[in-house]
């Protein structure tokens, strides 16, 4: 016991200090020359594989095994729920026994695992970053502070802005998504929007149900991350997050709803809300699942346009990342390989999911043959194939989620007018110094 905890101590250690990140670099510049190494024979019988999701079970058993029916091993997908992930797989990564060989890593902490010593260098399995066609933003993620390649995606989920195509044309005249684009393209033409919509509609349309919405676009729209050099930084756009969200709210410009809860979800078969921020997954499994109206019957599929917005920003994502010491390498690196380079697999997946890909050749091969009836035929792949294109991800930390989280607790009192703006930075500061005592400040 006592060994057990003297090496979760150890893990927990080593990743406070490596998880809190770098300076922002060019990770293609840092890599400078890598040795690609051949994956040694597997010394088990089972490959052990941890998902926080039953997507990627899926892919393993209806895609991988069935195109690879004769594996001389096991492969065994353990699920497990995404709040208890992280709290079941550091003490068995810590101690190694019972540990999974591949193991999939949300956006929220990739990076925690990536600045750790318990994620092997793909290189050494066969991985060549210079020679793949995965999204630079996609590779950046899974790269740690010293330009080691970490983990593989098959997607990419950058995001956009959505809107109703009816509302835009009632209240700014047109309905068009290159010129609505045009109307919110910064975030200066976006307040200014939302102030017509609302005038226009006698304050019964907003522009955003939740002030949540705004948050990812902001953070991804800084030009520095929350820690650089291991010192704690508060990027302008934070502070101006934090008065775009008082201008909203005192203007009465959001629903005052809180992200994911029925409210929220009610305004998307609603009339009440013009647009919501949201990814690729968005568009699939938010609003096409909330479009319809429970009481009435009426949806709003169809009514839909997609466009940029005002910054290029991504939200989410799945990584997969081999277990350093792990005795099954090469069957951890075929299945890696398989799932987010293998360019037949991808291809199917796209057209049997609608998953954007992070495989460039494959999304140029097939981007152009979508249209999206929720979206009034709009051709969705593409818009987002060419946003993925301009995300950056090169600020990103191991820290990014807790930080974050101690961070809208006080957007959110501020944006009420529960605090003035010093009070609520000096308590985000504060509360930061307590969670990671030993960065700078």
């Amino acid at each position: 016991m006592k060994k057990w905890i003297g090496l979760l101590l150890t893990f927990t250690l080593i990743l406070s200090v490596t998880a809190c990140g770098g300076a922002k670099q060019d990770n293609n510049e840092a890599i400078g020359e890598v040795e690609i190494g051949v994956p040694t024979e597997n010394k088990g019988e089972t490959l052990v594989v941890w998902t926080f999701t039953d997507e990627l079970k899926g892919m393993i058993e209806n895609h991988y095994l069935k195109d690879n029916p004769d594996l001389p091993y096991k492969v065994e997908v353990v699920v497990v729920p995404n709040d208890q992930y992280q709290n079941k797989l550091d003490p068995v990564l810590a101690s190694g026994k019972s540990a999974p060989d591949v193991f999939a890593l949300e956006a929220g902490y990739v990076k925690k695992y990536v600045d750790s010593p318990f994620t092997a260098d793909l290189a050494s399995i066969g991985f060549d970053r210079d020679n793949i066609d995965t999204l630079p933003y996609v590779l950046d993620v899974a790269t740690d502070t010293n330009g080691v390649l970490k983990g593989s995606s098959w997607q990419a989920t950058p995001g956009a802005f959505f809107y109703r195509r009816s509302l835009a044309l009632e209240y700014l005249g047109t309905e068009d998504p290159e010129e609505v684009q045009a109307l919110v393209s910064d975030f200066d033409k976006f307040y200014e929007t939302a102030m017509t919509i609302s005038e226009k509609s006698d304050g019964k349309v907003k522009m955003i149900s939740s002030l949540g919405d705004l948050v990812q676009v902001f953070y991804a729209a800084r030009e520095e991350g929350w820690v650089v050099d291991n010192k704690f930084v508060v990027d302008p756009k934070i502070t101006e997050l934090m008065e775009m969200g008082r201008k909203l709210e005192s203007n009465k410009l959001t629903n005052q709803s809180e992200q994911w809860t029925e409210q929220w979800f009610a305004s998307i078969s609603g009339n009440d809300v013009f647009g919501y921020f949201l990814p690729t997954w968005g568009l699939h499994y938010v609003l096409k699942t909330s479009a319809e109206n429970a009481d009435t019957g009426v949806s709003t599929s169809g009514d839909w346009g997609m466009i940029q917005g005002p910054s290029s920003y991504f939200w989410g994502g799945t990584w997969l990342a081999m277990r350093e010491g792990s005795e099954m390498e090469a069957a951890a690196a075929d299945l890696i390989e398989y799932l987010t380079l293998d360019e037949a697999f991808l291809k199917t997946w796209a057209e049997e999911t609608g998953d954007v890909l992070s495989n460039e050749a494959v999304v140029n091969e097939i981007k152009d043959g979508f249209s999206e009836p929720f979206l009034d035929g709009q051709n969705h792949y593409a818009a987002f194939a060419e946003m993925a294109t301009k995300v950056d991800a090169s600020i990103l930390t191991g820290s990014d989620k807790d930080i974050q989280d101690l961070f809208t607790e006080q957007l959110t009192a501020y944006s009420k007018g529960e605090k003035e703006r010093d009070a609520a930075m000096e308590d985000f500061i504060s509360s930061v110094k307590n969670q990671f005592p030993n960065l700078e400040y």
